[in-house]
């Protein structure tokens, strides 16, 4: 069976397993405050040419947006999000379940515009009931979106100039960050993120690592006693070593770009082969997510030999499924999926 049905099948870039085992018997300090933490931390400020960033390492990406969002907003708050948003979609009520709202928008290809959000606002603080309402107290954005496009350079700063305006933090969630900055189609890098957000992170399980997310705050604006409140949602690590070693070696000698460009070739030589053979693109994405529409029949018979994802009903005889490419995606199984197609 051919997998090509998310971008985090494998464990973790050989590298990182060995870095693991090298440095297994160590006796470190818990909770973050060993060597390795450290290191990780001023490698990614200085990617992010952000020499003040306060950083802290998650395990996965929804603990990572629960915590985040909740340490953030007041109690009679909520987070706008686009229709289509990761935390509104994709995570079980995870925000909800801390008491806070998930405002969605209108989406167009995945993403969330500034018009769009400013007349939300607008027309929020004129409305003369708003004391009656859950108040927008953050926008939530991801990059790449569900459907694997990316915000431009102009549009996170448009989005931050309105964020500014109302006085309310932009976060990017980053759960595929890594593809999204090594796609040939972007302008955007990562000191421009840390530029124009609040808070972001930087996802390791969906490339390269076997967990792990690293959360940036780039503006002093992390929450009072947020460690205090990472534990309190138990989504305190230990063993904080192991997310330390991680983002370590994914921030040395540009890993973590060079493998997400990897999953980037590999899904444009898939794309041209979609092409040329006559599928339906439903969007096109420049990163590693492919979305194609297929026939029902046609997709029974795929699902034979490839493991994919279903995304969501076309019409009542097509379906939208996503191909995934990874970090660790071989050539061979593109060419035999090819094959297959």
């Amino acid at each position: 069976m051919l997998s090509f049905v998310n971008d985090y099948s494998e464990g973790a870039h050989e590298k990182i397993l060995k870095e693991l085992l090298k440095t297994n018997m160590e006796a470190l300090g818990g909770y973050g405050s060993d060597r390795y933490c450290e290191s990780a931390k001023q490698k990614i400020r200085k990617a992010c040419a952000c020499k003040d960033a306060d950083i802290y390492f998650f395990v996965g990406g929804t603990q990572t947006n629960q915590v985040v969002i909740d340490s953030m907003l007041k109690r009679y708050e909520g987070v706008i999000a686009a229709e289509s948003g990761h935390i509104h979609v994709h995570e079980a009520g995870a925000v909800e379940f801390t008491g806070h709202k998930v405002l969605d928008l209108p989406q167009e290809d995945g993403k969330l515009s500034s018009s769009v959000l400013e007349r939300y606002l607008q027309t929020f603080y004129q409305d003369e009931n708003h004391d009656h309402m859950v108040f927008p107290g953050m926008v939530y954005i991801s990059h790449p979106t569900e459907y694997g496009t990316l915000y431009t350079k102009q549009e996170l700063e448009e989005l931050s100039g309105v964020c500014n305006q109302y006085q309310i933090p932009l976060y990017l969630d980053g759960a595929r960050l890594g593809y999204g900055l090594a796609s040939a189609d972007t302008d955007v890098t990562l000191p421009d993120i840390a530029k124009y957000c609040d808070v972001f992170y930087i996802g390791g399980t969906k490339v390269g690592a076997l967990c792990g997310e690293a959360v940036v705050f780039t503006k002093n604006n992390t929450p009072k006693h947020f460690v205090t409140i990472i534990k309190q949602h138990g989504a305190l690590l230990a063993k904080g070593r192991l997310l330390g070693i991680q983002f370590d070696v994914l921030f040395t000698n540009n890993l973590y770009i060079e493998i997400a460009k990897h999953a980037i070739d590999m899904a444009d030589v898939l794309k041209k082969a979609l092409e040329e053979k006559g599928y339906h693109f439903y969007i096109k994405s420049p990163t590693n997510q492919i979305f194609i529409i297929l026939e029902d029949q046609q997709m029974e018979r795929l699902q034979k030999n490839v493991a994919f994802s279903f995304w969501e009903k076309y019409d009542e005889t097509h379906t939208i499924i996503r191909l995934a490419t990874s970090w660790a995606t071989d050539k061979t199984a593109v060419d035999a999926l090819i094959s297959v197609l």
